[in-house]
């Protein structure tokens, strides 16, 4: 009998060892038809960004009021707005640098009611490309244009006549604007300087205003005649150079020169130097000086070659959208 019990024991644990061996086996073989049925998924990888942009908007505001000032004066109210955008872009020996800057201004004064006077418009633009010598070279060959004019007329010396305000034309859109094609060696022996140097440089200074282009050298379209050209061409060398210190984010100078001489005139400079100082006081308000010195002697004022100058100091309210 106990032979009996044992024998019928081991029966029943062989054949529960062979059931799990089964089920074990149909597991295994089940996971892994599971996991040949299933869709490799690939890692997405992140792609470069070769492109840095950042938008800068400034409004600034000033205003006078004056109530039984015993020294005089005006009540004035001013407005001046700006946008400085950038739009980089740098990929192996290559990069492509790209700007605007935009300026306008304008201001009311009791001392002449109802007119509206200008005291900013500018625009220009700015497009270099280059490539690098070798990766570890400090020049690039370079190519670069260059876009300046301004949005409106401007006038001064204004007199009232029959209730209305008018003035002497200086200035207006595309009288006088500037453009140039330069193609020379580019040297950046670090982030806050860099300089141009264009032996190839050609453009134009553009006057469509018949009453300026004297002003502003056209040439006579015949000789001893008394109108003017609409166009001036110029091909000559030019020299460029930037600088800019910033000081933790709150404290910004930044300066341009551009140096520019005719071959095909006699002995020709052309002398533009533009400065920028930005005070950041909080996120949002800003405090900026900037200057903007002109020397070319083919404009004249009040029939003279003069040096020109003008600076602005105002407080603004600033907002940035930049990227990384």
């Amino acid at each position: 009998m106990k032979r009996i019990v044992l024998t019928i024991a081991a029966l029943a644990f062989a054949v529960c060892g062979l059931d799990a061996q089964v089920s074990a086996e149909q597991v295994a073989m089940d996971a892994a038809k599971a996991m040949s049925e299933t869709p490799d998924v690939k890692q997405e990888v992140a792609k470069p960004d070769y492109w840095k942009e950042s938008f800068v908007v400034d409004l600034g505001v000033n205003t006078t009021q004056l109530s039984n000032w015993a020294a005089g004066g005006y009540n004035t109210l001013s407005l001046k707005g700006a946008v400085d955008a950038k739009a980089n872009y740098a990929k192996d020996l290559m990069s492509w640098n790209n700007r605007i800057q935009m300026d306008f201004g304008f201001f009311l004064s009791d001392e002449k009611p109802g007119l509206l006077q200008k005291n900013a418009d500018r625009m220009y633009l700015e497009s270099k490309w280059a490539y690098k010598t070798s990766s570890k070279s400090k020049f690039s060959y370079a190519a670069s244009f260059d876009f300046k004019s301004q949005f409106s007329d401007t006038k001064d010396k204004y007199e009232k006549i029959d209730d209305k305000w008018d003035g002497t034309l200086k200035s207006g859109l595309l009288s006088p604007a500037y453009t140039n094609i330069a193609l020379g060696i580019d040297w950046v022996p670090n982030e806050w300087f860099n300089m141009s140097v264009s032996p190839l440089t050609g453009g134009f200074t553009i006057c469509t205003n018949p009453i300026l282009r004297a002003t502003y050298g056209m040439p006579l379209i015949a000789e001893g005649g008394s109108e003017y050209k609409n166009a001036l061409f110029q091909f000559g060398a030019q020299m460029k150079a930037n600088f800019k210190v910033v000081i933790n984010n709150v404290f910004k100078y930044e300066t341009q020169a551009i140096v520019f001489t005719d071959y095909l005139a006699e002995p020709y400079f052309r002398i533009n130097w533009d400065n920028s100082i930005d005070w950041q006081l909080s996120k949002l308000i800003k405090l900026s000086f900037k200057t903007w010195m002109i020397y070319d002697p083919n404009v004249t004022i009040n029939g003279e070659k003069r040096l020109q100058f003008k600076d602005f100091l105002t407080l603004n309210f600033t907002y940035t959208i930049a990227g990384k």
